[in-house]
């Protein structure tokens, strides 16, 4: 296993991060246990989680990923010092939690105790705000309008990040998280927490995780120069585009138990017939060079300049020992070129 600075943090984190949202509806504690046992084998000491996981989100499973990973902490206490973990504090948009509430100075050490008691721990490695206040570019709003900047109050969303700032640095302070990050955010999002961090003396942001992948390109190159140049470790989610770069759901497929087979808050905007076609691309690609469509995603993301750790996800184990196997291999030229064909005729596919 490779690994890479976590931004300033001082953290050395695995190039594979776990990712967890399916602990809890797909996964049960008994898949999750050996996929943690597995990926520690295997050298991952990073693994990321949120306070509204698992996905598809709801009143009823609220919390459960956290109470996952807390049940297997319980059991493995030795184990603690060796991971780093990573939650999230959940945004506005859900009734039952808070009450839909913006995250604010007020919600953060509320949500923070949530999630320590969840995960039956005495700190969070990273703290993350899992998507702005604001309306932002993600989730498949970033064509031109979908979103449209002039109509937000600058002033009001500065202050209320100062707010958040403040907020975290007490966390800090307390030694309930050791440091914070971003997720889901823009060049505006990273550099106005930044400046306001230095302005108020509180640690700057050390990562922030945002959809990437074959599918998705829209963080190149200025999302990520940013994250390179302030030192913030940039974590693609999502770099099988919801399970789409498998190729299991070409031609219309639904596999029994799959995500798409699931009620869907997100996911199914990315199913176009442009999607579809660049898709088999890869997969034709993947095939003559005796990989898996999977493996050919995972490792061209892991080799773009700038990328720190990148979140996968399983719900089988040979899916989950595919992937990470995934961050052993190098594309050669020959692949790199091919795949660069087929970004240039499906740039933004969905």
């Amino acid at each position: 296993m490779k690994y890479a600075s976590l931004g300033r943090s001082g953290l050395s984190v695995s190039r594979v991060c776990l990712g967890s949202m399916t602990w809890g509806i797909q996964n049960t504690q008994k898949d999750a246990d050996e996929q943690i046992a597995y990926a520690m084998d295997r050298g991952i000491n990073f693994i990321d989680t949120a306070e509204m996981y698992p996905v598809p989100p709801s009143d009823k499973t609220y919390g459960d990923t956290e109470r996952v990973i807390g049940d297997w902490l319980s059991r493995h206490p030795e184990k603690r010092e060796e991971l780093i973990i990573a939650t999230k504090i959940t945004g506005p948009g859900f009734p039952y939690i808070r009450n839909a509430s913006f995250i604010s100075q007020d919600s953060i050490p509320v949500a923070i105790e949530g999630s320590l008691e969840r995960l039956q721990t005495d700190y969070i490695d990273v703290y993350q705000l899992h998507w702005p206040n604001r309306t932002s570019p993600h989730f498949g709003k970033h064509w031109p309008n979908q979103v449209k900047p002039s109509k937000t109050d600058v002033e009001k969303e500065r202050e209320r990040k100062r707010g958040i700032v403040s907020a975290l640095g007490e966390a800090i302070a307390a030694g309930k998280i050791r440091h914070w990050g971003l997720s889901d955010d823009t060049p505006w999002g990273i550099q106005t927490y930044i400046n306001l961090c230095d302005e108020m003396n509180v640690p700057r942001p050390v990562s922030i995780q945002n959809e990437f992948n074959l599918l998705h390109l829209k963080d190149w190159p200025f999302v990520i120069e940013t994250c390179v140049f302030e030192d913030v470790a940039y974590l693609p989610w999502s770099p099988l585009a919801g399970g789409m770069l498998s190729g299991k759901y070409l031609g219309g497929a639904r596999p029994e138990g799959s995500r798409w087979t699931m009620v869907q808050r997100q996911g199914l905007f990315r199913d176009t017939e442009s999607s579809q076609k660049a898709v088999a691309a890869y997969v034709d690609i993947a095939k003559r060079f005796d990989i898996t469509a999977s493996q050919l995603a995972l490792a061209w993301c892991d080799q773009v300049d700038g990328i720190t750790s990148t979140i996968i996800g399983a719900t089988t184990m040979a899916q989950l020992k595919e992937n990470i196997d995934a961050f052993d291999m190098t594309l050669s030229k020959d692949c790199i070129t091919e795949v660069n064909d087929i970004i240039k005729r499906y740039p933004m596919p969905f």
